[in-house]
């Protein structure tokens, strides 16, 4: 089968975690925010994901894992591309993120670190952040990004 990137479905929820934790991240509140999903689906294996959490004129991108077999082969790049993409329709014009491991990554979107402090009220909600101001040791292991998206 043919590796596709499409729309999480709601009765994919424990799949979709199942790829979110393997990569050894949480699965917070999924079933709120799962139909703001993309996978990457091959042949009924979902072997990737990313999701947005929109928050009016911003937006959350979170959850970014893609399974060892397709690493280095522009998928993780795609799911990306086509979360911000989604996120800007939405009417997004900033997207923030934490990341644990692939702050080289993301700079080829426009992230750039940045602080809590930075973090728009309306993004303020999101439990990612809510997590990093309750919690010191998410502090010192997460960090925190932005990106203005252009139109």
């Amino acid at each position: 089968m043919a590796v596709v990137l499409r729309r999480a479905r709601a009765d994919e929820i424990e799949a979709v975690i199942a790829v979110i934790v393997a990569e050894g991240m949480p699965a917070m509140e999924l079933e709120r925010w799962i139909e703001q999903f993309w996978v990457l689906d091959d042949g009924g294996t979902l072997l990737g994901c990313a999701g947005v959490e929109n928050y009016g004129e911003a937006a959350v991108l979170r959850s970014v894992a893609v399974a060892q077999p397709l690493r280095g082969t522009g998928w993780g790049v795609r799911l990306v591309e086509r979360s911000l993409e989604y996120a800007k329709g939405l009417g997004a014009k900033r997207c923030y993120l934490f990341t644990m491991t692939a702050e080289d990554f993301f700079p080829r979107f426009g992230f750039e670190r940045c602080s809590l402090e930075d973090f728009e009220p309306s993004v303020r909600e999101c439990w990612q952040y809510r997590g990093n101001v309750e919690h010191e040791e998410l502090r010192k292991m997460l960090i925190p990004m932005r990106a203005t998206l252009s139109r």
